[in-house]
């Protein structure tokens, strides 16, 4: 973007973090997503972090109905949503009592002074006036009435005062468009098409985006900061769209069917934060074979996978929380009938309710282990949102291959965040055909493959195909009920192989950054990668020997984990929750695994991941 003599220069930022804030009805998820479009458009790398309240519709002005959303932008491999926040949109009280303590000292904070009334300071609970205190001394304050320039620039188009109150979000996010030297052609033309049935409506919002931009261009600057430019990061050439995790889920579900050579995919789910998402966006693939149906309950949606399953048709439901919980005796049929289904749970802080709308990564143990009996199943985890796709291909190639349920981990924060994706060539997406059984001859429906120990797929309706299955123990050899107990420890046994097998079928474990062996390794599952990885990045860069290890395959282990972590001195886990990787792996490993664990609702920070790291390697040598 060009500027005129008399303007300051803009300032050059390899990245930067900027978090809008407000009310849960002033539209910051809408003012980060359109600034992140507009931002994937630039050619920057970034990844985003919604914050949502947990409360449905809380109190306006409430610290309990804060609502943000967090972009992380820059020239550089963008890989966590920031530590620190650079630039704070804080749209009322509220949001500035709550998110202030996460701005970097000497940041810049924007203000709505129109909102800061004493009753709205009443209510976040400041007992002084947090603009005329003293207390905003450590940051770069652009006090803005926002309110009022928003009405200014809408009044034109007639609109009722709550409407026009409305585009305050547009207003902000024109200015940060021009702070950062953002397009907003793409945001105009959306907001034109969002509100085509009210054109007053889509006007005046135009009109507050280019008010906000226009002041940027023509304020004095100098007063309220300088603008910035964040050149293009360097991307592999190809065509790229921001992806969130769930789409990228839901896209990587549709692949694997088609990968499967199945015509249909039966989904069926429960409302549920955060899950409830991915049926939204499976309902609008339609058109490729996806059939989406809203269950009574948690219980009936996966009981509908099961027999979508049975009838030949891929069969997969998502959850969160206590949901899981809900499903787990169908789950446990889905085991013993042994038929292939996939289940999705973006997990959230718990127990029970818990937080919602806040991230964990608490249901590893209940993932692995939590059914009754010995029913042992596939769990894969994903990493990053763009990862979110060949995670759920590989857990349609699991399921379909070994005859099994596979779970598939996700989170809150992978739910929701975004990030740029390269969009692959469909010609070289993997290929995993499904091998229907339709030759009667010696056909009963346990008869397993010797490689895989998976029984057939069997469609009803095959002629000489006819069986029965279900939750009753079967014979080994006839496929019959059985209530013999060497027949019923042979099954169980036999089951058992069968997902232990699936380590032969999954790629080794190799080391996401460094050597494999070395001081201490970093090992993580799920939405920690990021963090770790540029906490790993940043300790090799002051010159110590670490490492780290990503787990994606959690049930079975990857076949030479630990050959692998026995060649690191120390291991740290970093998880969000109270230390269940580490128990899986001193369990099935005998290492030395200490846990790092965080149970705020809130991802790690690198700072968080650096300290640890250089913490135990401060314990070693102390020992030594």
């Amino acid at each position: 973007m060009t500027t005129s003599a008399t303007s300051p220069a803009r300032e050059s930022r390899d990245s930067v973090v900027i978090r809008f804030a407000g009310d849960s009805g002033d539209g910051m998820q809408v003012t980060g997503g359109r600034f992140t479009v507009e931002t994937a458009l630039a050619g920057n790398d970034l990844t985003t972090f919604p914050d949502y309240p947990a409360e449905i519709r809380a109190p306006a002005g409430t610290t309990y109905g804060v609502s943000a959303f967090q972009i992380h932008f820059g020239a550089v491999d963008v890989m966590t949503p920031g530590d620190q926040v650079d630039v704070l949109v804080a749209m009322n009280p509220a949001a500035l009592k709550v998110d202030l303590k996460d701005l970097r000292i000497g940041g810049t904070v924007v203000v709505d002074t129109g909102a800061f009334t004493e009753r709205n300071l009443a209510k976040a609970g400041f007992t002084s006036h947090p603009l005329e205190d003293g207390s905003l001394a450590p940051y770069q304050v652009l006090k803005l009435d926002i309110t009022k320039r928003t009405l200014d620039a809408v009044k034109d188009f007639g609109l009722h005062t709550r409407e026009a109150h409305r585009c305050r979000n547009m207003w902000a996010l024109g200015l940060m468009l021009w702070m950062y030297g953002r397009d907003r052609d793409v945001t105009v033309a959306w907001l034109k098409q969002k509100f085509a049935g009210k054109p007053e409506i889509a006007q005046a919002n135009v009109a507050a985006l280019n008010a906000g931009h226009a002041f940027g261009e023509t304020a004095e600057m100098s007063e309220y900061g300088v603008g910035y430019t964040v050149r293009r990061a360097p991307v592999t050439p190809g065509v790229y769209r921001t992806v969130s995790g769930t789409e990228a889920i839901a896209w990587g579900l549709v692949a694997g069917m088609r990968a499967a050579g199945l015509e249909k995919m039966i989904f069926a789910g429960y409302p549920i934060t955060p899950a409830s998402l991915l049926l939204h966006t499976l309902a609008n693939l339609k058109r490729y074979g996806v059939i989406t149906f809203q269950a009574e309950d948690e219980i009936a949606a996966i009981g509908a996978c099961v027999g979508a399953a049975y009838a030949g048709a891929l069969g997969v439901t998502s959850t969160s929380g206590p949901g899981m919980a809900l499903k787990t005796e169908m789950l446990g049929l889905a085991i013993a009938t042994e038929l292939p289904l996939v289940v999705v749970n973006s997990q959230r802080a718990g127990p029970s309710t818990g937080m919602p709308t806040k991230a964990e990564q608490s249901d590893l143990f209940q993932a692995v282990h939590g059914r009754n009996a010995d029913a042992p199943l596939a769990v894969l985890a994903a990493a990053t949102a763009t990862d979110c796709f060949d995670v759920a291909m590989e857990a349609v190639r699991l399921a379909t291959t070994y005859m099994t349920p596979v779970v598939l981990l996700s989170d809150a924060f992978l739910a929701h965040a975004a990030e740029p994706w390269r969009i692959p060539d469909l010609d070289r997406l993997p290929r995993f055909p499904v091998r229907f059984r339709t030759d009667p001859a010696g056909f009963h429906p346990f008869l397993r493959d010797l490689k895989t120990l998976s029984r057939p797929w069997a469609r009803p309706g095959t002629p000489g195909l006819e069986h029965r299955i279900g939750g009753l123990e079967k014979d080994y050899d006839t496929g019959h009920i059985s209530y013999d107990p060497e027949n019923h420890a042979r099954m169980t046994r036999t089951r058992a192989a069968k997902i232990a097998g699936i380590a032969n079928g999954i790629p080794l474990q190799t080391v996401a950054l460094g050597a494999d062996h070395g001081a201490i390794a970093v090992v993580g599952w799920g939405s920690t990668y990021g963090a770790i990885h540029q906490a790993v990045r940043r300790a090799r860069q002051g010159g110590i020997d670490a490492s780290h290890v990503h787990l994606r395959y959690l049930n079975p282990f990857p076949r030479n984990l630990g050959e692998l972590l026995r060649r690191f001195h120390r291991i740290v886990v970093p998880e969000l929750n109270n230390g269940q990787l580490v128990q899986l792996l001193r369990a099935a490993y005998l290492v030395p695994a200490e846990g790092l664990n965080k149970v705020q609702g809130k991802p790690f920070k690198v700072s968080e991941i650096s300290e640890a790291i250089e913490a135990t390697l401060g314990r070693a040598r102390d020992v030594v």
